[in-house]
């Protein structure tokens, strides 16, 4: 079961694609983790990917396709995955599609969580993030027992500067302008899915895991 995950930052994609990931005892692939895996061991992809990601640049996408393609080809992938934040774009769409077909595979999903901007905008800036360890939390959702301050370690919590309602907007319109035509390009293929991402977390799991049975 290949799938790969489509909706806007914020839309909650991530989390489903964890608890699919561990429902159906796939990996969970983000390309983050990717570049991460790949430049601590030191691969000649890590190497090539680390000299854009030195200089703050996009690691181009013949490049990320050939990390994503080699991370697939793994013995824990053989019963399929879970692709996460990848394609971001038609071309790398195209691409990944090219390289799967000449290892004789293809993606069987693309689940797209559907969240209104507003709402995205809303569940952002309502986030808060802990200085000290990194831990999360959500104002309405998930707070924190004494508000400002982290359970976990006692820091202090603020809103980062990419969960602000600029950042997000500015966010939202690349997304719409690169992501967005992803969903026409997999429904044309006959594989999307759509879900309603407004639900409560675990009402998107089960609409996600009805489609995949």
């Amino acid at each position: 079961m290949k799938i790969i995950m489509l909706g806007a930052p914020g839309a909650g994609k991530g989390t489903q694609a964890k608890m699919i990931a561990e429902k159906y005892s796939i990996p969970h692939i983000s390309t983050g983790d990717i570049f991460r895996a790949n430049i601590k061991e030191g691969t000649e992809l890590g190497k090539k990917a680390k000299t854009y990601m030195d200089k703050g640049e996009l690691v181009p996408d013949e490049l990320v396709v050939d990390l994503v393609v080699d991370r697939v080809a793994k013995d824990d992938a053989k019963n399929g995955y879970v692709l996460d934040g990848f394609p971001r774009t038609i071309p790398q769409a195209e691409a990944l599609d090219k390289a799967l077909e000449a290892i004789g595979e293809k993606v069987d999903y693309a689940i797209d969580v559907d969240v209104p901007d507003e709402n995205i905008i809303k569940r952002m800036s309502g986030r808060r993030a802990c200085v000290e360890c990194g831990g999360t939390y959500h104002i309405e959702h998930i707070p924190p027992k004494k508000e400002g301050i982290c359970d976990k370690c006692g820091g202090g919590l603020i809103l980062r500067d990419d969960d602000k309602p600029d950042t997000v907007k500015n966010r939202l319109s690349v997304y719409h302008e690169q992501t967005q035509p992803l969903i026409e390009y997999y429904s044309k293929k006959g594989i999307l899915k759509t879900v309603d991402g407004t639900a409560e977390m675990m009402e998107v799991f089960a609409s996600i895991i009805k489609i995949l049975g």
